[in-house]
């Protein structure tokens, strides 16, 4: 863990919040999301810190995350800071956080469309940029999706307290502009893996190259792609569903070892292709990305199929970043879970980011120090 919880505050952290006493509550808020079993409300968490205030426990906590001055990004800033000063072999993981509600009143709560489980749920739609190296993934950054029914509906943005500038973004945009939000306000440029099926990925995929950020991004077998090389398969033919591509070259693959984060077995292998292609229906005159196969078994299809622009790595180090992501979805989010990132039962925009900044504190609380990073074969560089 990055620290343990004592009685003071962390000076690195909440060093943002100038007032002593809201350091203290951003202490004790924290305490009880780790305290506290079950679901982390803010009455459950006042009842497990029994002696740690008095009667007015409930009231002080709820008014710190919902009605306090104090900013979140700068607390989200200190944390990815932390982590990355700590691992530089890591990557930043994008992935979506459906979270269900059964009432219509928090913020952004919809009928929304998943597409990480392919159906929709009644709930907010989170993505969450996760920090994720070896043997350890915490989230440091999030942003709600807002529906257009909130952004266009000026009585419920009032009682929300959503911000002017909160602007309509599809998935897409959501997902890009958390990976180009915090990693370019620290300084800590690493692969952005996003691990979310973009329904405009040329579009996509344009932004963050235009913004120079090296990136790998899930895409599906029906995604049109060019091939790039003339030497290859379908050159010449235009673009092709990036499936048949892959199928077309897949002799072409090399083997590629990787630790199952399950641990069963402990190390896996796959076998891994990579080819330029061009993204998009016009794509002539733009810079090729690399499209990335991989197979469990070569005589079905690609199991995963991701764009990718990361100079200087190579195919079994892209699919390395891909396994650290992978990471997120085996253990990051179970663990959060336990830590309240689901929990949040405040209705206002500023209060849901305060509740989610100190989960995610508690979230990198929470882990255990990972591994030497030579123990577990995930090593790559990222070229200027």
């Amino acid at each position: 863990m990055i620290e343990s919880v004592g009685p003071g505050p962390s000076t690195r952290l909440f060093a943002s919040l100038r007032r002593r006493d809201q350091r203290t509550k951003a202490e004790l808020y924290l305490r009880g999301l780790l305290a506290t079993e079950g679901r982390k409300s803010v009455r459950n968490m006042s009842a497990s810190l029994q002696g740690a205030g008095d009667g007015a426990t409930e009231q002080s906590l709820h008014h710190f995350i919902t009605s306090s001055t104090w900013g979140w990004r700068p607390v989200r800033e200190a944390l990815a800071g932390t982590l990355a000063d700590r691992a530089p072999q890591h990557v930043w993981a994008v992935r979506a956080l459906p979270i269900p509600k059964a009432g219509t009143h928090s913020v952004g709560v919809d009928r929304l469309y998943v597409p990480g489980l392919g159906q929709s749920v009644h709930g907010q739609l989170a993505f969450g940029l996760w920090y994720a190296a070896e043997g350890r993934t915490t989230p440091v950054d999030w942003r709600l999706h807002l529906p257009a029914s909130w952004l266009d509906d000026a009585r419920r943005r009032a009682r929300a307290d959503i911000p002017p500038a909160a602007v309509f973004e599809d998935l897409d945009e959501c997902a890009v502009a958390l990976a180009l939000g915090l990693p370019a306000r620290t300084g800590t440029r690493r692969p952005v893996v996003l691990d979310h099926v973009a329904a405009r990925p040329g579009a996509l995929t344009a932004t963050l190259a235009r913004a120079d950020v090296p990136f790998l991004a899930r895409i599906t077998d029906r995604t049109p792609l060019t091939a790039a090389d003339p030497a290859l398969p379908g050159a010449g033919a235009g673009p092709l569903p990036a499936g048949r591509l892959l199928q077309a070259v897949r002799g072409l693959g090399r083997p590629a070892h990787w630790p199952d984060p399950a641990g069963r077995p402990a190390r896996r292998t796959s076998l891994v292709a990579a080819i330029p292609v061009r993204a998009g229906r016009s794509a002539c005159g733009h810079r090729p990305l690399v499209l990335l196969g991989e197979w469990d078994d070569i005589r079905r299809p690609p199991c995963a199929l991701w764009l990718a622009r990361v100079p200087g790595a190579s195919a079994g180090a892209l699919l390395g970043m891909t396994k650290l992501a992978a990471r997120v979805a085996h253990d990051g989010e179970s663990l959060g879970d336990r830590v309240g990132l689901r929990d949040f039962e405040g209705r206002s925009f500023p209060g849901w980011h305060r509740h989610m900044t100190l989960a995610s504190v508690a979230h990198a609380w929470s882990t255990p120090e990972p591994a030497p990073a030579t123990e577990l074969g995930y090593e790559f560089s990222l070229s200027a």
